[in-house]
Parts: structure tokens; C-alpha cells; sequence
């Protein structure tokens, strides 16, 4: 090292390295935890709209494949659907919250998930020197669904199986999956299917690790008016008792719902956390602390 540099460089370099080595050594026994386990992630919100943000996740997906976990990657694209119906000169509609699908809007639903978003997912992680592939929920047969029952949502699905074999060999082989939620009815009709509910059953199927969804929110709050009532971890009980007496509602309503039911079909562990928040997926996996909700069926 250069002797003339000033002891104010020392320190400051001294006390960095100190940070890099307590960050890694906090990381190392969660590193260890899910080496070899699956962990899917519903990739979502603001997320897949900022470039930095985009970035980071990118990142992050390829340090957990790096360090031997297997993660799996869930994806809609309202946005972008959205921005090309309106090309399109076909009019977005929604009831209750959910993308109203006749045959024009499916055939931009596919064109945009599976041709457009999965393909820079895809190219994003590659580029960090990870190998993921690319999947529609049709390819091999992989989301089997039904046209929703009532509402009216038109080509909307309903999930009613998931044949993991299809991603099993991938992981094996260190690849990581990318998949958009679009599935297949039994007729060949394909389906549009809400991004969180394909990776809720993906993770029950896949007897995953933990799925972890990706939102524009910091996770749970006691109080949605109060950005420091933040539940860190709550047990699935907790978590039904918080919708019946409306903590949880709205948007969170299904996401915190596609939770318990993958927790009830066996998945260790469910996390909500911010996406807006540079390397949310680090953070959450790697640290004590972790920055959002966890949800766990008991402990």
C-alpha cells in the first residue's frame, strides 16, 4: 500500500472492510441455510419498471444461484401490457381489481409476458453470468387451469395443477427459471393467470423454501396509515385473523391470502417486502433483520 496516502484514507479503508467482513459473516450462516433449496420469487411492482431497481434484482437472483440456492422466478407485466393494448388501440378493462381478458387482450397477454418481459428477465440474469431459461406456464403442460367460475373475467384462469417436473431438471442443473403466469386449459385455450397465485401453488409444488413476493409496499402494517407499524413476522393463524378483521385489505388481501395458502401446502416460509428498496431479496434472505413481513405456519 502506498505509504504516502493520509491515516484519514487508513481509517476510512480500514472501517469499510470491517463493514464488507461483518456483512458477509452475518450472511454466511443463512449462505449455508439455502444452499440447495428452492426459494420463488414473484417478481412484481416497481421492481420491473425502474432500471436501477431492475438491476439490483437481477444481481441479486444471480448471487443466490452463485451461492448454490435455487431460486425460481414468477412474472406478470401489467404495465406493459398495458402500454400495448393502448399501441394497440384496444381498451384495458378491469372488475374488481382484475384484468377483464377477451381474445384480443390474451393474444397481447402472451405476446408482451412471454415474448417481451420473460426474454429481458431472462437476458438481464444471463448477463451477470447466471443461466436462466425462459418458460411460458404452457410450455410442457406446466400450469394446467380453468377458466375462472363467475365475474366474467373472460380468459382468466383459474390453477388447477402444477407438474413441477418440468422445472425439477432445470434446477438440477443450476439453471433458473423464468416464468410468465400464463397457463393452458385442457382444450389448449391459454389462460391469463394472477402472477402471485402461479407462484404461491409453483412454490407449494416445488416443496420450496420460502416464496418471497416482490411488492410496492413495506410489507404488513398493524396500522396501513402508519409506515412504522410494520409486522415483522406473524404465524399463519395471525395472518387469517388480519384479514377476517380487515388489518388486511385490498391489494394485500390476496397477496398475504396466495401466503397461507402456500404455507399451508407446506412451504417453510412466505415473505412480502418492498421492491422499491435496492436489493430487497439480500436484504431480506441474508440478514437477521430482513426488511419486510415473514410469514411462518408456527415458531
Amino acid at each position: 500500500m502506498n505509504s504516502s496516502l493520509s491515516p484519514h484514507f487508513h481509517k476510512n479503508h480500514s472501517e469499510n472492510d470491517e463493514i464488507r467482513v461483518s456483512v458477509l459473516s452475518e450472511a454466511l450462516p443463512y449462505i449455508q441455510k439455502f444452499a440447495g433449496r428452492t426459494i420463488v420469487i414473484k417478481y412484481g411492482g416497481a421492481a420491473m419498471v425502474a432500471e436501477n431497481l431492475q438491476k439490483a434484482v437481477f444481481r441479486d437472483i444471480a448471487l443466490l444461484s452463485s451461492v448454490g440456492a435455487q431460486p425460481v422466478i414468477v412474472h406478470g407485466g401489467g404495465p406493459e401490457i398495458n402500454h400495448w393494448l393502448q399501441k394497440l388501440e384496444i381498451k384495458p378493462s378491469f372488475r374488481d381489481g382484475l384484468r377483464v381478458t377477451d381474445k384480443k387482450t390474451m393474444e397481447v397477454v402472451e405476446m408482451v409476458l412471454d415474448g417481451r418481459v420473460n426474454k429481458k428477465i431472462v437476458q438481464g440474469i444471463n448477463q451477470l453470468g447466471a443461466h436462466s431459461i425462459g418458460l411460458s406456464g404452457v410450455d410442457g403442460g406446466l400450469i394446467e387451469a380453468r377458466q375462472s367460475k363467475g365475474g366474467d373475467y373472460g380468459l382468466v384462469g383459474e390453477i388447477t395443477r402444477v407438474n413441477s417436473h418440468v422445472i425439477e431438471p432445470l434446477l438440477t442443473k443450476g439453471y433458473i427459471p423464468v416464468i410468465s403466469s400464463v397457463g393452458s386449459s385442457k382444450d389448449g385455450q391459454s389462460l391469463n393467470i394472477n402472477a402471485d397465485t402461479v407462484a404461491g401453488e409453483l412454490a407449494a409444488a416445488l416443496g420450496a423454501e420460502k416464496l418471497i413476493l416482490l411488492t410496492d409496499i413495506l410489507g404488513i402494517l398493524r396500522d396501513r396509515n402508519d409506515q412504522n407499524s410494520l409486522i415483522k413476522k406473524i404465524r399463519l393463524c395471525e395472518a387469517r385473523e388480519l384479514i377476517n378483521n380487515g388489518t388486511v385489505d385490498g391489494g394485500m388481501k390476496p397477496k398475504v391470502k396466495c401466503c397461507i395458502s402456500a404455507l399451508a401446502q407446506g412451504v417453510s416460509a412466505t415473505h412480502i417486502i418492498d421492491g422499491r428498496i435496492p436489493h430487497a431479496l439480500l436484504l431480506e434472505i441474508f440478514t437477521d433483520d430482513g426488511i419486510g413481513t415473514m410469514i411462518v405456519s408456527r415458531g
